[in-house]
């Protein structure tokens, strides 16, 4: 009798992990496009001003989230970059390394927007909206160049 209810036990558990199937299309979401990274930049930059001192630690998790999405997509041009060869790897790995440094940036802007008090959070959230969107400007621009 035990070794009847395992089976459907299993059955049963993997049903109820698995989406249902008009919500697995909404999951699967398709390569991000340059002036989707731009949009994001925009809203991402928009939410963190929006953000009171009082949220602080949500505003500071959004931050740290966005700049992680792009380092990701900075790590994709990175690989492209170093499929390439000749004059185009070399102004590749330019855009790269202006590209690490505004990251580098950004990521001081979040550690800034963590450390804000009442009195400087209004200059952190500035601060770290401006980086991030000079860093995704510059992400859109690397990324156009390497379609070419």
């Amino acid at each position: 009798m035990r070794l009847r209810i395992i089976p459907v036990v299993v059955v049963t558990v993997g049903l109820l992990a698995t989406p249902p199937p008009h919500t697995l299309a909404q999951t699967t979401s398709p390569k991000t496009t340059t002036g989707d990274v731009g949009q994001k930049a925009s809203e991402t930059g928009q939410a963190i001003r929006d953000y009171t001192v009082e949220k602080k630690d949500e505003a500071v998790a959004h931050a740290k989230q966005a700049t992680a999405e792009l380092e990701a997509k900075i790590k994709d041009l990175e690989a492209q970059a170093a499929k390439q060869t000749g004059e185009l790897k070399a102004k590749s790995q330019a855009q790269i390394k202006d590209l690490k440094a505004k990251r580098a940036k950004a990521s001081q802007k979040v550690t800034e927007l963590s450390r804000a008090t009442k009195a400087s959070w209004e200059k952190a959230k500035e601060g770290f909206a401006d980086a991030y969107r000079d860093l995704a400007s510059a992400y859109d621009k690397a990324a156009a160049e390497f379609k070419k």
